[in-house]
């Protein structure tokens, strides 16, 4: 190829151009990356125009200063200094700062006598160049960097030459914009890939995921998927931190505690988003923690080891895939719970209002449900108190829950359903277990529910008249409860009196017992408007002291002895006799419990 003077007139070189330009066109247009395109530039404008060395400088991603990115004679060392020790900033008076601004070419006969190119006279004369001429590269409107030339010795650029290296600059400049819209197109193309084979990934570690529920491998199974996807060992536990699953054993997994505590930071948002779990200072523990929801709540939760910059986007997405699964798989096995609450519900009503004898019929539903009633049962009769409505309501879900799954480990199994607005579970008699089953059921409801008061009734074991077992547990219950004798298990032997009183058949023997013995106080209060039973009631309550009765009652001590020796008189008794105290007593529980309301 031909190499120009730059003082020669356009003419035999005609066709020196023309080949040189359609060649950078061709490379512009094909599969050359973006810097092997700028060199080619540099290269094409050193060879037409005879410079010693050229230059392409493009402005750097912010856009603060312009960068060498493809040169040609120049060395290596020379375009290290320039993009890095000695920088041409977009603020600077350079000529390639002066042409990228003005969009007009800037040329300096010698660089070693101008003022402004006093910060790159020393790589200039490094490299061995005494004359420089810049000339933006422009498309539209749009100035896309400059094509330098230099010379090794002082030189005027004359109008022509100027000319000629402005117009290979705009046709360097239309290749310049087809290299980078190439460039453009491949890294987005390169992109929809990355995304497809994302996409197909995701869709396979979501397939996994699901396969292990459909094959019944539970959330067990899932952790196992789960661990095996990201490399590293998976523990699920439940909104109060009760573990439900982990991948694999010898690991030092977070306790309960220390989970409770770096719960507190977990993302609040509706999608399964992984977080660092920190402790109470807000240092990161060095496990990441993601949430499973049902609905608004936490159902579940998912730990591992790492931190967040530990994870590829696909093992964010498979942990995001095993939280939905998770989530259905608890779905799946709610949705089953409650449907067997409800079977077995309507089950316990029929046995506990029938008629006396159990029918073949009930008899063998039962026994299709793993239920022997022909056997001796007990009733066991359970209440919860709470601080509020929401807290007591959930926590009845996970007492049932605790207490059903506590007497799926016997056989024959317990019947346990909600009814009456009680726990209530006939459970087969075994008196020689090293548990008592009312003591099972309270140690079930209590670690479910640590938030709430759980209080256990439990009757004498029963053949067939399982009725009459509940109303007599049902009873106990009411008689503890209004007597303060809440979180515990009561029998009938702790409510001495009542408790005989209460293993009779008819409720109205009791109320009449009842009605007997406090007859002439019920009579007076109701025609005089007193509230002598009440006083009595509180007096035992209070332990027979009559300042603190007076207390809360709110009323002086003499008016508490004034109404005392009114009930002693009616009734015609000493209330300091103890046989009296135990009569007076009993009666006001069993008006408590069998009075009709």
């Amino acid at each position: 190829m031909t190499v120009s003077t730059g003082h020669e007139r356009p003419g035999a070189e005609l066709v020196t151009w023309l080949a040189a330009l359609r060649t950078l066109s061709a490379r512009a247009g094909a599969e050359t990356d973006l810097p092997e395109v700028l060199c080619l530039v540099a290269d094409t404008a050193r060879t037409l125009l005879g410079f010693d060395f050229c230059g392409v400088l493009v402005p750097d991603a912010a856009r603060e200063r312009l960068e060498v990115q493809g040169w040609s004679g120049l060395s290596e060392e020379y375009v290290r200094r320039v993009n890095s020790d000695r920088p041409i900033r977009l603020n600077s008076g350079s000529p390639s700062t002066r042409a990228f601004h003005t969009g007009e070419p800037v040329a300096i006969r010698d660089v070693r006598i101008e003022p402004e190119f006093a910060l790159w006279a020393g790589v200039a004369q490094d490299q061995g160049y005494r004359a420089i001429v810049a000339v933006p590269l422009i498309a539209g409107t749009e100035v896309l960097g400059t094509l330098n030339g230099y010379y090794a010795s002082v030189h005027t650029f004359t109008r022509y030459e100027i000319e000629r290296l402005i117009l290979l600059a705009n046709h360097a400049a239309i290749a310049l914009t087809s290299a980078r819209r190439l460039d453009e197109l491949r890294a987005l193309t390169g992109s929809l890939r990355e995304q497809r084979d994302a996409l197909a990934r995701s869709e396979q570690i979501h397939e996994r995921l699901l396969a292990v529920t459909l094959r019944s491998g539970g959330i067990g199974g899932i952790a196992d998927a789960l661990s095996d996807l990201i490399g590293r060992p998976v523990l699920i536990d439940d909104a109060r931190q009760g573990e439900i699953a982990r991948s694999s054993d010898g690991v030092d997994y977070p306790t309960a505690a220390v989970r409770s505590a770096m719960s507190d930071g977990e993302p609040t948002a509706s999608t399964a988003t992984v977080a660092e779990a920190v402790d109470g200072a807000g240092v990161p523990t060095g496990w990441l923690v993601a949430s499973v929801r049902l609905g608004s709540e936490v159902a579940a939760r998912i730990w591992f080891p790492g931190t967040l910059d530990s994870l590829d986007p696909l093992q964010i997405r498979a942990v995001e895939h095993a939280s939905i699964v998770i989530s259905v798989e608890l779905l799946r096995v709610q949705t089953a719970a409650e449907v067997e609450h409800r079977v077995r519900g309507e089950l316990l009503t029929d046995v506990l209002t029938g008629s006396g004898q159990l029918t073949p019929q009930l008899v063998e539903r039962a026994q299709r449900l793993g239920h022997d009633l022909t056997v001796a049962h007990i009733a066991i009769v359970a209440t919860l108190t709470g601080s509020g409505e929401v807290a007591t309501r959930q926590a009845w879900q996970r007492a049932l829950s605790a207490v059903t799954e506590v007497a799926s480990g016997y056989q024959p199994r317990p019947l346990v359903a909600m009814h009456g607005g009680v726990l209530v579970a006939l459970w087969p008699d075994a008196t020689g277990t090293d548990v008592p089953p009312g003591v099972m059921v309270h140690r079930a409801m209590a670690r479910a529910a640590p938030d709430v008061t759980a209080t256990i009734a439990v009757s004498p074991a029963q053949a067939t008249e399982y009725g009459d077992a509940y109303r007599i547990a049902k009873g106990a219950l009411e008689i503890a409860v209004r007597a303060g004798r809440t979180d515990s298990v009561v029998g009938l032997e702790d409510l001495g009196v009542v408790g005989l009183l209460l293993q009779l058949d008819d409720p109205a023997k009791l109320l009449a017992y009842a009605t007997r013995t406090l007859g002439p106080l019920l009579e007076y209060d109701a025609a005089h408007r007193t509230d002598l039973v009440s006083t009595l009631h509180t007096h035992f309550v209070c332990k027979q002291d009559r300042n603190v009765t007076a207390q809360r009652l709110m009323i002086h001590p003499n008016t508490v002895a004034q109404r005392l020796r009114r009930i002693e008189r009616l009734c015609g008794v000493d209330l300091g006799d103890p046989a009296a105290t135990v009569q007076f007593s009993s009666a006001l529980m069993v008006l408590d419990v069998a009075a009709p309301r």
